[in-house]
């Protein structure tokens, strides 16, 4: 099957109508192809209605809340931590950099399962697991015992990282994904930011170990909830994206040579021929619903399953883009690291003197500036997306998600500028939490365009790419949280951040090199891509 469409570049498709001579198969919307093409089954999540499709958005929004928001709530009161536990600031967040290690490597068992026995299980297993490990929290005394619990709980909530990066394309179409895509990723920071906020003022009315308790608490309600609006968004449909033009003409043609044929028997035979009767599509009753997994027909084999546990490793070798996406999700998340690794440790001390209460409320700025860099990766991003597809004649490439990191580059580097000079200078407050506020909103597109591009790219192999994408980005983030502390204690805030500010330029401008040869890149890896694509769906 490979052979036959390399030269159907992946992730060229014709997105929008501006001739009027849409193929006969397509499905349109405001003069816009529907990509991918929804089946006929009114169960099929692309079929679903409008109402339906947000509560799914809004159940991988609670999901994302109720694990990112407990796993995160200690970062603005680590110094009141260390003081009752005697566990430096150091060790706690090396702590946190394990987590992000497992966070990435724990999507290797979970993503297989997930795409084999469905989603709604494993968001409901993580979010229940993430009760007794918060509690467990609360109890530690020595580095070990909060390296042990960081592990875990990375290891449980790492579905957090690659899953909703599935569950929303199993909903919205191609034209839709990079809004509801900056929705996600708004949630998964804006969780972040959040939980210092809420965690600093708990801290001062109830201490520490109940700011954690709260976490359990906060995890078990976001359980409870999703159990029963949660749906299934798992379906296997035929077909791959890219190709629906190619399959119409196939299909087109056997039509015609069918109806040949049938007049030639029916011109010597009165034989009637009767037709095949039509699909019957069963809805799943209350039970099945509230199943924490399924057995689908046609879901992949179990030897499948085990296969796509290591195929992320090989993904990155042979496909260029997907370690690039890695890398521009990895160097936006060493930046919020960066931040969070810093913002106790400058503001709890002299001059400043925060308490954790206050430490918390610097976060405010980092919550606004990820609600503008969702807007701007998102719904803006999809219309200029739209825009230059029209004058593409219609044809959408993945390359043009990526001009809004043409502004996202120079905000990180200021972001990161005014936070490092203004702390080692004693900067006003509202100075700081401006820079904050801007560098998260270039943190928060950049990995949304980052994770849009992985899956407009290679959408039929996207569960596995993704996984791909999370291993190289939380390496990354655990290689920055391991060594911030260092790094800016040896060279200085000032000069810690400018360095920082100007490497988180150069790294994002790397994708005006992806606009000009990621085409490219994307050609010389059809046979590859259609070879693997194949093999996924063979396997359902």
């Amino acid at each position: 099957m490979a052979t036959q469409h390399t030269a159907v570049v992946p992730g060229t498709v014709h997105l929008v109508d501006v001739s009027g001579a849409a193929p006969a198969g397509a499905k349109m919307r405001d003069g816009i192809q529907l990509v991918p093409r929804p089946s006929d089954d009114p169960e099929d999540p692309l079929n679903w209605s409008r109402g339906r499709k947000m509560l799914a958005l809004a159940m991988v929004v609670v999901y994302t809340f109720g694990t990112g928001l407990p796993m995160t709530l200690q970062y603005s009161i680590l110094a009141d931590i260390t003081a009752d536990t005697g566990i430096s600031t150091a060790t706690l967040v090396e702590g946190t950099g394990y987590a992000f290690l497992l966070l990435g490597f724990g999507c290797l068992f979970w993503q297989p399962i997930a795409l084999t026995y469905g989603r709604r299980g494993v968001y409901l297993v993580s979010t229940l697991a993430t009760v007794p490990l918060m509690v467990w929290t609360a109890y530690s005394k020595s580095g070990g015992e909060w390296f042990a619990h960081r592990i875990i709980l990375g290891f449980f909530c790492a579905p957090i990282e690659a899953l909703p990066e599935v569950s929303i394309p199993d909903v919205f179409f191609a034209h839709e994904r990079g809004a509801m895509m900056g929705v996600y990723v708004f949630s998964l920071f804006g969780s972040n930011f959040l939980a210092p906020l809420i965690g600093g003022w708990f801290n001062e009315a109830y201490g520490w170990k109940w700011t954690m308790y709260f976490g359990a608490i906060f995890a078990a309600v976001a359980f409870i909830i999703m159990f029963f609006f949660m749906e299934e968004t798992m379906y296997f449909r035929q077909g791959l994206e890219g190709l629906e033009d190619e399959q119409d003409e196939i299909a087109a043609a056997a039509t015609t040579t069918d109806a040949g044929e049938k007049g030639e028997k029916s011109s010597s035979s009165s034989q009637t021929v009767s037709e095949a009767p039509a699909a019957i599509y069963v809805k799943p009753t209350l039970a099945q619903k509230l199943a924490w997994f399924r057995k689908m027909d046609g879901r992949p084999t179990y030897q499948h399953m085990l296969k796509t546990m290591y195929m992320p490793f090989i993904y990155l070798y042979q496909f260029p883009i997907v370690l690039w996406a890695g890398f521009i999700y990895g160097i936006n998340l060493c930046w919020y690291q960066v931040l969070n690794g810093t913002a106790s440790p400058v503001l709890a001390n002299a001059p400043y003197n925060w308490s954790s209460g206050l430490v918390g409320t610097i976060y405010t700025g980092p919550i606004v500036g990820a609600a503008i860099g969702c807007y701007w990766a998102g719904s803006i991003a999809d219309k200029f997306t739209l825009w230059l597809a029209r004058r593409n004649n219609g044809v959408r490439e993945p390359e043009h998600r990526l001009w809004p990191l043409l502004v996202t580059a120079v905000l990180g580097a200021i972001g990161l500028i005014m936070w490092g000079v203004g702390a080692q200078h004693h900067a006003h407050w509202a100075i700081l939490a401006v820079g904050l506020g801007i560098l998260t909103a270039s943190v928060v597109a950049g990995g949304s365009v980052a994770l849009s591009y992985n899956i407009d790219c290679y959408k039929d192999i996207s569960g596995d790419t993704t996984t791909a994408v999370i291993l190289v980005r939380n390496l990354m983030g655990f290689a920055i949280a391991y060594g911030i502390t260092p790094w800016y204690t040896n060279m200085g805030l000032q000069n810690c951040f400018i360095m920082a500010g100007f490497l988180a330029l150069g790294c994002t401008l790397t994708f005006l090199f992806m606009t000009w040869k990621g085409k490219d890149l994307r050609r010389a890896s059809a046979e590859r891509y259609w070879k693997y694509a194949a093999e996924s769906s063979s396997a359902h």
